[in-house]
């Protein structure tokens, strides 16, 4: 597929349809420019898995094609990928100083700093990529440097949102330019590619200054340690917590690696400057309850992030006692009530306050609502709109309320689809591959792996590995030996399951044909077969099974 130079196409590889893994395809002159690069975390329906970013395979498979990345901003649904796909890509890639800052720690972890094109675009810079001219627009999010795009093309104008909401007094960086918008919208656009998170909920998100006043009259209550659980990446948010600590004569300590290289990549780029430096872990521990406060990541439940430590008492330097308060500063990302509401659970249990944003005013979203919609639709007035950034109730939300605000098109796609932004409507011309890899260490493979398949079949079913020494001619010289981790405990009853599995893996081996005990693979197979099905009968399991077979020659 080479799009044609009177054309320009929307190809969206992830985050149609769902929240998260934001992967954006625009396709012009011959030419693909890709607009983020994010991942999405791991759920239950995929035990194992924590981490997962968009397939490629169409854009990596046309690499020669590629113009470049530009990053929005520097959340991880939106940069987080980066480090893991660039070796697939190899291609330029653009954002602004924080953003850059955050991705060069990226690339550096994962082995790759020094060896990405990378190219700084200041705040409201332009920039050529290939035959699209981009213009990168500020707007207010909940981290610094987040960035709507103009995407001028021979084929007509586009404007990517990204993330973005209307706060009259957002903390950390500059107020949403509405001038700029305006001047944008009375030049013509064809096509708004926008978010969706919040187009089912009324009104504006609110202002980041009005959570901070709300926190400020809470925190002045307590009289112990204050922790705070909210994203890493929510720099307004720490900036709105130091705020409030420190108006209570509190001191704030950082507990989590990802808030460390957050804050530090915040302070290099010229952000955080006027509040006093975090405290470590350690000496956090070392001062009165009542003059610290803690922010800790793991707002989601996430079993190895700090809080989650913390409510297990696992955690080496930090321990809440009874009547420390923990305040959820953070949104419930959808398929996480489970084990957030587990580890809300497992801190009530030890004594400690939960706070969460239905028992005070704790959090605003960073992601508009449906007025600030609405005003930007009134600003750009595009000729089509196409939702993104949400899963399929909130497109159809957007959708609707896009034909309200009077756009004449308004589609709805979903990750694959191929979509030729023309004027007198647009058309999905093709579809392509689209889907989900999973990060296992080094490798990224798909989510139907055959290794991954393997893996999850071991954590619902076990493992056992049954070992064998036979003489030449098949018969058993020593009793065999079975280990089933998972499957058996160091218990009466499991010892006595244990010798039956063996007693059925002796009947069978001597109610084998002579030419079967002699033959390796048969022999082993009909092992196999044997302890599967006595665990299958004994403890309705049907565990990973293996036979180490030992022959005896002489």
């Amino acid at each position: 597929m080479i799009p044609g130079s009177d054309e320009v196409l929307f190809l969206p590889l992830g985050g149609t349809g769902e929240i998260g893994m934001n992967f954006n395809c625009y396709g012009h002159d011959g030419a693909w420019l890709i607009v983020d690069c994010g991942v999405t975390f791991g759920d239950p329906s995929n035990p194992g898995v924590d981490v997962m970013t968009a397939d490629p395979t169409f854009i990596e498979d046309r690499r020669d094609t590629i113009a470049g990345i530009l990053i929005t901003h520097a959340h991880e649904d939106h940069v987080g990928g980066v480090a893991h796909l660039w070796p697939r890509l190899r291609c330029p890639v653009y954002a602004t100083p924080f953003t850059m800052a955050v991705l060069r720690r990226k690339l550096e972890e994962a082995g790759f700093a020094g060896k990405v094109p990378l190219h700084e675009m200041p705040l409201s810079g332009e920039a050529s990529v290939g035959p699209f001219d981009l213009r990168l627009v500020t707007v207010t999010h909940s981290i610094p440097e987040p960035n709507a795009v103009v995407i001028k093309t021979g084929a007509g104008t586009l404007f990517h949102t990204a993330d973005w909401k209307l706060d009259p007094d957002p903390l950390i960086g500059d107020v949403t330019n509405e001038a700029a918008l305006r001047a944008i919208g009375d030049a013509g656009v064809l096509a708004l590619i926008g978010d969706s998170t919040n187009a089912t909920v009324e009104g504006a998100a609110g202002s980041e200054a009005e959570v901070r006043d709300s926190l400020m009259d809470l925190v002045g209550s307590f009289t112990e340690r204050v922790a705070f659980a909210c994203f890493a990446s929510n720099v307004a948010r720490v900036q709105t917590v130091a705020e409030v600590a420190h108006a209570h004569g509190r001191v704030v300590g950082l507990v989590g690696r990802s808030l460390w290289r957050m804050t530090d990549a915040a302070r290099a780029t010229g952000y955080l400057h006027d509040l006093p430096p975090f405290v470590r872990e350690d000496e956090a521990m070392l001062l009165p309850r009542d003059k610290v406060a803690l922010i800790c990541t793991g707002s989601q439940g996430e079993p190895r992030a700090a809080l989650s430590r913390i409510a297990r008492d696992d955690h080496p330097n930090i321990a809440l006692d009874d009547n420390d308060t923990v305040i959820f500063s953070s949104r419930i990302i959808p398929g996480n009530e489970v084990p957030i509401s587990r580890l809300q659970n497992q801190l009530t249990s030890m004594g400690v306050r939960v706070i969460t944003e239905k028992d005070h005013f704790v959090h605003v979203s960073g992601h508009p609502a449906r007025d600030e919609l609405r005003q930007m639709y009134q600003w750009i007035r595009p000729r089509i709109a196409v939702p993104v950034h949400g899963e399929v109730h909130h497109l159809r939300a957007h959708s609707a309320l896009a034909a309200e605000c009077q756009v004449p098109h308004t589609p709805i796609i979903e990750n694959g689809d191929v979509l030729r932004l023309d004027p007198d409507g647009p058309e999905i011309c093709g579809q392509v591959q689209a889907g989900r890899l999973a990060v296992d260490g080094n490798d990224l493979i798909r989510l139907n792996d055959s290794n991954l398949r393997e893996r999850n079949h071991m954590l619902w079913n076990g493992a056992a590995t049954l070992t064998l020494v036979v003489d030449r001619k098949g018969y058993a010289v020593s009793e065999p030996q079975l280990s089933a981790p998972g499957l058996v405990a160091d218990t009466d009853e499991d010892y006595d399951l244990m010798d039956d599995v063996i007693d059925d893996v002796l009947d069978a081996l001597s109610a084998l044909k002579a030419s079967e005990r002699r033959d390796d693979d048969k022999l082993s197979e009909r092992l196999r077969r044997t302890v599967r099905r006595s665990f299958r009968e004994r403890r309705g399991k049907n565990p990973k099974t293996e036979i180490h077979l030992v022959r005896l020659e002489d």
